[in-house]
């Protein structure tokens, strides 16, 4: 074979000074052929023109070259100024003849030559046909100024007719504008030689300043040469002038004298009027431009300092406030830097809250595209440690809103293939076009998520936002009341990470059981553990169970107040000293001696049930009668192991939770429900769940509840006569998200006497309102209007939403109403009340809140603390957690049931009824839980009554109700006694305000009045007028609407038993606890939230596949209740 690699020639020599005269000589003799492409001539003036000007590095190298021959021959000029003796006398011959020495005339003469040469050779290089074009530009003609009277005096110095020109004066100072001229094409040069191009900002800076410096030292040294015949001022002398003078401060102690140095003064100053605000108008221009675009963000900062970058479409104040103050509430954040890159222009309340000196030093705003690789180079996208990319919920096409965050997570791998990407979504079907993203939020899965759980579990939408906000739990505490101290100071508690061998908390639990290190662990120090994850497993599991063992290496999560990091011990053996004299048991459960003792004498009652769990949740009641003569209940301590001789293997499958049924109840509920997974997922990427379903397809004509059928006759949900209260949902379309509201209403562990029929309701006129059991509903969901998302105020978005909402809360005073908004702020009109004293008492306590500082502030409004309504941009925070906490996101998935991960628990919750409380607190309560169920509770709902102090009350109601004379005053309260009787319904929750509206007090005033003023005469007919008056203005609004309501239902053939016309919850507050203390006092009605073990973990070995579409189960129904 032959060798091709010894046939290839070498490859020509670069371009050197003596090829551009020779050529290429050495491949003359060679019988191959050179084909040397984009060469157009090889003539020798192609050579220079290649070395001179079109090589980039060779013509930077001229170009430097020609800078310093201008900045030389300046500083021979200031040398020369400054070795001359100044002349005695004005004679103008002064301003002609120089004193000038040999040697350094001899080199002026030399860079003279060289630097005509040089323009000569370069104006040859670059003619294009117009000599005149050449010869009349300005460097050019100051060459000739500066270098053609050397090169005659040195003509006639040679020929010795002139000896004494050599001391010809020459302006070689102009030299400096030749000097800017070159520097100018040397930086043009020097970003096409690095193939980089500095910003537009420093080249117009550097052109400005060495403008300055020309006219500056032009001025300094024309003044000093022109006072040769005046003053005889000295180069400083002439600084010190030209500073003065063109700063316009004037201070007269050095003036010229001559005319002629006059004359030149007044024309510097004029060439310095022109040119200086040229120049400074590009600076601002130039400026202006910046500050819209941002600049670009420092290669060298990039690579020193820590930076992320967050990309949006459109920048809001809101926005940016919550992920600020989200961000760097972490410590560990506070060095980094913060690049936003946006496509629009900054907006104005942005600007100013960017001027902020606590932001303006870190954050960043970049204006330009994440789909051009320039811009993401701007924010050195490939040196950053995180890219945040949010879609805008405002639009109105919200698929339109999630194609556009797709291309740019793509634009970003693209370019940053290393760089994490943090990516929010709206719509779940287009989940998968950005499955390589790190972390993924889909607002729809969470937000139909949560809505569904606030049906079964009150209020878990704020259980949510409050656990994925970062706060220190120091809302509320100046408040006078108590419920919101607490409610403050336990939103504090966030979600924990750490390994277990590293871990005071949990360290000596090694070994130990899962439940049994979680009661400990907060009876101890008062943290909730919750969830752990193995070491060479990357699922995290919520509440394993009694079953798992504790390893070394497992990382384990936990609710707490703070980390563990920032939590600081006391020393345990002096603890331990000062409890001897208290405790006689240091066992490994650590209980006090009364309740072991308690425990040891009632050990038949309160053995350990590790059978089957309950699905529903146990029911606290009071121990047998055989224990009545105990002073106090006693609670069973809990395993360090899991006894699993005990444990019984059943099959879960079955509902062994559910209550005891006839035989006829239980052949129709095994007939209508099994258990599997969907035949059919809505949307690419949705998370299987095991849950409820029916054995055979509905067809679609039976899904029209208005409509009757060939299958079945109804046409209300009166008429279906279902057992339980019904879920309304009002939408306006059934999008793919309502899949993620549906499963976890039907998922596996909830029992089937508890499921609720769920409503679609499109359209929400009040006749199909009432036709679809409004009247009966458990509890209407109301979902974020899309249409409304266009508004051009942004805060109007959730106009529709309100209103709707409002006029529900009107109608059906009694009705759970449950909703979503956009923005958290507008979360105040929900349920709203324009004179509500307490209401408007809340409003002065948030905007404290919010000047404190706080990123909470909206937490204290009654529907939200209630969990009626939430704001899905909460959410957000979800995702900037998700930066210092990479497990958020899972555990917020598993809490919601959007997945479901073997082993791992769900959330539920119980309610505590009057045989409850002897548990009597929260301590007692954990340990009952875990030792009967395992179940792991994390938190308390509790309704309370509202209360005012007076003072406070009378204070709101001075200010905002109209002063009345005390005669009207009484007749009022006359008035008021009165209706009482008539109606006990409330129209506010203070004891001073009346229970009719201003309004009405004021027409009944009016009335009365009237009264007052008629005929005599007709007194029995007066008085018939007035009573009928007062009756129609003592007809509250509320009875209004109930008629109205009622006459729509006879009009529509329904039946108006049961609707309630007075009942509703004006007069309680709701709100929640997280990981309370272990002394908070259990509370009657209050609702535990427990994190229940999966109940197919204990199923035996030889169970049969969970991925069946649909378990056929049978078998009795039956109810175990745990006693407590």
């Amino acid at each position: 074979m032959v060798d091709l690699e010894s046939e290839v020639p070498p490859l020509p020599p670069r371009y050197r000074f003596r090829d551009l005269l020779l050529g290429d000589q050495g491949w003359q003799n060679d019988d191959r052929v050179q084909v040397e492409f984009y060469m157009n001539e090889n003539t020798f003036k192609e050579r220079l023109k290649l070395f001179f000007i079109k090589n980039q590095r060779s013509s930077l190298r001229i170009r430097l070259f020609n800078f310093s021959l201008k900045l030389l021959s300046c500083l021979l000029y200031i040398i020369r100024v400054l070795l001359e003796n100044p002349s005695q006398g004005n004679e103008w011959s002064h301003i002609f003849w120089v004193n000038r020495s040999l040697p350094l005339w001899g080199l002026q003469v030399s860079v003279a030559l060289i630097s005509l040469f040089e323009t000569i050779l370069l104006g040859y290089l670059s003619y294009k046909g117009n000599i005149w074009e050449q010869i009349l530009r300005i460097p050019f003609i100051l060459e000739i100024i500066n270098a053609v009277p050397f090169i005659i005096s040195f003509r006639f110095v040679l020929q010795i007719f002139w000896p004494s020109l050599r001391n010809l004066f020459v302006p070689v100072f102009l030299n400096c504008w030749l000097a800017k001229h070159a520097l100018e094409n040397m930086i043009n040069d020097l970003h096409r030689a690095i193939q980089r191009t500095q910003s537009a900002m420093f080249n117009q800076v550097l052109i400005l300043i060495s403008t300055l410096l020309c006219l500056i030292f032009t001025c300094i040294c024309g003044i000093q040469h022109l006072e040769r015949i005046g003053k005889k001022l000295n180069l400083f002398d002439s600084l010190y002038f030209c500073i003065v003078t063109f700063s316009t401060v004037g201070f007269g102690d050095v003036t010229p004298e001559t005319w002629s140095s006059k004359l030149f003064v007044v024309a510097m100053i004029c060439v310095a009027l022109v040119v200086l605000p040229i120049q400074f108008e590009q600076l601002a221009y130039l400026w202006m431009e910046r500050q819209k675009s941002g600049g670009n963000y420092s290669r060298h900062r990039a690579q020193t300092e820590k930076h992320v970058v967050l990309c949006v479409s459109s920048l809001k104040i809101d926005l940016l406030m919550d992920f600020l103050n989200e961000f760097y509430a972490h410590p560990r954040l506070q060095d980094y830097y913060v690049v936003i890159l946006c496509p629009t222009e900054m907006d104005v309340q942005v600007r100013r809250v960017l001027q902020i000196p606590m932001w303006s030093q870190r954050v960043i705003y970049l204006q330009g595209s994440a789909l051009k690789d320039q811009d993401l180079l701007r924010a050195k996208m490939d040196d950053a440690e995180a890219c945040f990319i949010l879609s805008s919920r405002c639009e109105v096409d919200r698929t339109s809103s999630d194609h556009q965050t797709i291309l740019r997570a793509w634009a970003v791998k693209d370019f940053a293939p290393n760089c994490p990407l943090y990516v929010q979504i709206l719509k779940p079907e287009n989940k998968f076009h950005i499955k390589f993203a790190d972390h993924v939020v889909c607002e729809e899965e969470f937000k139909y998520a949560m809505l569904a759980l606030n049906c079964i579990c009150p209020a878990t939408s704020t259980l949510i936002t409050l656990l994925v906000h970062t706060s220190r739990g120091q809302e509320g505490q100046q408040s006078p009341e108590q419920w919101q101290k607490m409610y403050g100071r336990c939103s504090g508690n966030e979600v924990y990470h750490i390994v277990l061998e590293e871990s005071t908390f949990f360290a000596e639990y090694e070994g130990k059981s899962f439940t049994y290190a979680s009661f400990h662990a907060h009876k101890k120090f008062g943290v909730c553990l919750i969830g752990v994850r193995r070491e060479d497993n990357k699922n995290i599991l919520l509440n394993p169970g009694p079953r798992y063992i504790m390893n070394s290496t497992d990382i384990c999560f936990y609710i707490n107040i703070t980390k563990e990091e920032n939590s600081a011990f006391k020393n345990q053996d002096q603890q331990r000293k000062s409890n001897v004299s208290r405790s006689f048991y240091h066992g490994p459960s650590r209980l006090p001696v009364h309740s072991i003792i308690a425990s040891m004498g009632t050990v038949a009652i309160d053995l350990q049930d590790t059978s089957c769990r309950s699905a529903s949740g146990p029911t606290l009641s009071l121990p047998t009668e055989g224990s009545k003569e105990i002073r106090r209940p006693s609670i069973a301590p809990v395993l360090e192991v899991a006894d699993t001789s005990s444990i019984q293997t059943c099959d879960l499958l079955s509902d062994q939770s559910e209550d005891e049924t006839t035989p006829d109840e239980e052949m129709s509920s095994n007939l209508e429900y099994a258990k599997g997974y969907p035949p059919y997922s809505p949307y690419i990427g949705s998370s299987p769940t095991f849950c409820h379903l029916l054995h055979e397809k509905v067809p679609f004509c039976c899904l029209r509840l208005d409509k009757s059928c060939q299958h079945n006759y109804y046409e209300d949900a009166k008429a279906y006569g279902f057992k339980n209260k019904l879920i309304i949902v009002a939408a306006e379309t059934a999008g793919n998200g309502l899949y993620n509201f549906i499963v976890p209403l039907r998922a596996y562990y909830r029992p089937k006497k508890e499921l609720n029929p769920i409503v679609l309701l499109l359209d929400n006129p009040l006749d199909d309102l009432l036709r679809c059991g409004v009247t009966f509903a458990a509890n209407m969901v109301v979902v974020d209007k899309e249409s409304t998302m266009s508004a051009e105020e942004d805060y109007m978005a959730d106009a529709k939403t309100i209103v709707n909402v409002q006029t529900l809360f009107r109608l059906f005073s009694s009705l759970s109403i449950i909703t979503e908004l956009t923005h958290p702020a507008n979360m105040r009109f929900m349920q709203f009340r324009a004179k509500d004293c307490y209401s408007l008492a809340l409003s002065k306590l948030e905007k404290k809140e919010r000047e404190r500082g706080s990123n909470l502030a909206f937490m204290f409004r009654l529907p939200f603390a209630a969990g009626r309504v939430f704001s899905i941009s909460m959410l957000d925070t979800l995702l900037y957690q998700s930066f210092v906490k990479d497990y958020m996101i899972s555990i917020t998935r598993l809490l919601l049931g959007l997945d479901t991960t073997p082993g791992s628990g769900f959330l539920c919750s119980m309610k505590i009824t009057a045989d409850d409380l002897w548990i009597r607190t929260y301590a007692r309560l954990y340990q009952k839980l875990c030792s009967s169920t395992g179940d792991v509770p994390i938190g308390i709902y509790r309704t309370e009554s509202q209360k005012l102090t007076t003072s406070e009350s009378r204070k709101i109601a001075s200010q905002s109700q109209i002063s009345i004379s005390v005669e009207e005053w009484e007749d009022t309260k006359d008035s008021k006694e009165q209706g009482h009787h008539r109606s006990n319904h409330r129209n506010s929750t203070s004891s001073d305000q009346s229970d009719h509206p201003l309004l009405r007090r004021k027409s009944m005033q009016w009335a009365r009045r009237l009264s007052r003023k008629g005929p005599k005469h007709s007194g029995k007919t007066a008085e018939k007028i007035t009573q009928q008056r007062l009756n129609l203005y003592r007809r509250s609004e509320r009875q209004e609407l109930a008629e109205l309501v009622k006459n729509r239902m006879k009009h529509l053939g329904l039946s108006t038993v049961g609707y309630d016309e007075m009942n509703d919850h004006q007069s309680t507050l709701s709100y929640i606890l997280i990981n309370p203390s272990p002394d908070t006092r259990i509370e009657l009605n209050d609702v535990v939230y427990l994190i229940r073990p999966d109940p197919l973990a204990y199923l035996p070995n030889s169970e049969p596949s969970r991925r069946n579409s649909i378990c056929n189960v049978t078998g009795q129904d039956s109810r175990e209740e745990t006693q407590l």
